[in-house]
């Protein structure tokens, strides 16, 4: 199987007409690709990238011609509710959980929905492009919540945050969940199994026409406690959320409303951890949004001395930079103010480096 991944980012295409290529519609371009065919890699500037391709078996060619066309295709904005959320510059997704046991935050807004739904809107406010709102953990050892207690965490708060014009994302893995927030107001689903943990959800999310997060997760019935075996965990990661958007579309998603979410943490080592994030700027080879959710996690800490979940804040904010640096167009965050100020500051830098020198 071959793999492209942009690399090579220059300040700017300026002077550089046939150099470079734009990535994702946003604001990056890149100089090369990385080809990864197996355990081979190599470098190939945009400028010889057209004579590479053709030169390459008819299978081979077709797919390298296809995957550069994903890589720089501008990404299609969304609806959510009067909002249009567009993907041609970074933007925080701001984590809402209404759960007693969530690893980070768990009962901070359980059993208060207005007092959550306020802690939203402020997210809004400070910056967040969506509010990501869950009633169920999914860290390692958490229980099963019954679909009844999930729809009433959530639905109350949801109902309060679409009526304000926030726009929010049910994060669930259940069709039940999903169907009850598209119906109090929810525009988007976000589900960490990819539509594999219900035999539904797919269903649903077709026939309610939203967009969807899928993300990729070792063992999607497991959650964060399955394990990625042997292969390589970037490549392996992209075959999975390549061939769980094409299952996904065969069962009446539209393709322009998916996104993808490399599930950092979700069954996969540190070194797994590491390697997808390094080599992040490979999944717009899917052609889709880019969703990044590394915040406050396990990875963090294990960098860091091993930093408690509560003082992560600096790593945290550093990963979402390192996303946005690889064009990834959604950070997936706890910490909305302190990520929002630092994407302005990346988008400020972005603005002045893109003009001639």
């Amino acid at each position: 199987m071959l793999h492209l991944r942009p690399v090579q980012f220059v300040d700017t295409p300026v002077g550089r007409d046939g150099e470079v290529a734009r990535l994702a519609g946003g604001l990056q371009w890149f100089a090369a690709y990385e080809v990864i065919r197996g355990a081979e890699r190599r470098t190939v500037p945009v400028a010889g990238f057209d004579d590479f391709a053709k030169a390459l078996p008819d299978p081979q060619a077709e797919r390298a011609a296809l995957l550069a066309h994903r890589i720089s295709a501008p990404r299609a904005s969304i609806q959510a509710g009067e909002r249009v959320l567009r993907f041609d510059q970074p933007q925080a997704m701001a984590i809402l959980n209404l759960t007693p046991d969530s690893f980070s935050d768990g009962g901070r807004h359980d059993g208060d929905p207005a007092a959550a739904a306020a802690a939203g809107v402020d997210m809004a406010a400070a910056g967040a492009a969506i509010i990501d709102v869950g009633g169920e953990s999914t860290r390692p050892g958490a229980p099963t919540v019954w679909e009844g207690d999930e729809i009433a965490r959530v639905v109350p708060v949801i109902e309060r945050l679409a009526a304000s014009g926030t726009p929010v994302s049910i994060d669930t893995r259940k069709a039940s969940v999903m169907e009850a927030a598209l119906a109090a107001g929810a525009h988007i689903v976000n589900d960490v199994s990819a539509l594999l943990y219900d035999d539904r959800a797919a269903e649903v999310v077709a026939r309610a026409g939203v967009p969807v997060v899928l993300m990729h997760s070792a063992d999607p019935k497991r959650g964060a406690e399955g394990a990625m075996t042997g292969g390589n965990a970037l490549t392996d990661c992209f075959d999975w959320l390549e061939a769980r958007i094409e299952a996904a579309v065969a069962a009446g998603v539209d393709r322009a409303r998916i996104i993808v979410d490399p599930g950092i943490g979700f069954g996969k080592s540190l070194a797994d951890n590491l390697a997808i994030l390094n080599g992040l700027s490979l999944f717009h080879g899917l052609g889709c949004p880019l969703l990044l959710g590394a915040s406050r996690k396990r990875i963090v800490g294990a960098l860091s001395g091993e930093a408690p979940v509560g003082a992560r804040l600096g790593g945290s904010v550093m990963l979402a930079v390192r996303g946005a640096d690889q064009g990834a167009q959604w950070l997936r965050v706890h910490d909305v103010p302190e990520t929002v100020q630092a994407l302005r500051v990346w988008r400020g830098m972005r603005d002045a480096a893109l003009v001639a020198r």
